[in-house]
């Protein structure tokens, strides 16, 4: 919205423009009219500056702002229309209510495109909105176990990672052992082999269990389930 609002007063700051220099050619007007037409640029001019801030260097360089005295010009249709003079550009964008943007500005000479800026960035931030939808993000669950851990507990962590890897994500399942319980570390290897059996519907084993200091370790990804 912040460009549209910057879009249109820049084009109303033109249509200002161009009524003053079509009024002193044509010599139609009298001082009084061409004042207040100075007077209504002037304000624009000061709602600009105050309300619009400058544009960010990630964006494209349009009209006023492409400093090249010579460009080489895309249609709106795309068609090549040719290398001109930048103010002769403008002018034949102005004429038909567009914008001159600079989209090669490296080019030799800079190429410009003629088009409808602010719509160009409507449906440019669309589609970059409906990307990011589309973007799936996998967290890492934690489940933790212990070597005396008992049949229902045991269930209900395995319905928790049943859960986590339908929703499409990872789940690190961790067993911690306790005091002489570092002697017996084939409990915990055989529990997560349990658990791992409980998951093979949802889940395959990325990383197989690892001892870490007390904490023993292994990493389950989800699968991908068949289209019912």
């Amino acid at each position: 919205m912040w460009y549209n609002t910057k879009v249109q007063q820049r084009r109303t700051l033109r249509s200002h423009r161009l009524r003053l220099m079509t009024a002193v050619n044509n010599r139609q007007s009298d001082t009084k009219s061409v004042c207040s037409v100075v007077r209504r640029i002037l304000r624009t001019i000061f709602i600009y500056v105050l309300e619009v801030s400058a544009i960010s260097t990630k964006e494209l360089q349009i009209n006023e702002e492409i400093r090249a005295k010579e460009v080489r010009i895309v249609g709106e249709d795309g068609e090549q229309v040719g290398v001109m003079q930048t103010a002769k550009a403008l002018e034949l964008a102005y004429e038909k209510d567009l914008d001159l943007v600079l989209i090669a500005p490296n080019a030799e000479p800079p190429v410009c495109r003629i088009m409808d800026y602010g719509k160009y960035r409507f449906e440019r931030d669309k589609k970059e909105k409906e990307a990011r939808k589309k973007q799936t993000v996998v967290e890492v669950k934690e489940i933790q176990l212990s070597c005396r851990i008992d049949t229902h507990d045991f269930e209900t962590k395995v319905k928790h990672a049943h859960r986590f890897l339908g929703d499409g994500n990872k789940v690190r399942v961790v067993v911690k052992f306790r005091g002489r319980e570092m002697s017996h570390l084939d409990i915990g290897r055989e529990l997560l082999e349990k658990f791992e059996e409980a998951c093979k519907e949802l889940g395959s084993v990325d990383k197989r269990p690892a001892l870490e200091g007390r904490f023993m370790s292994m990493i389950v990804n989800p699968v991908k389930q068949p289209n019912k």
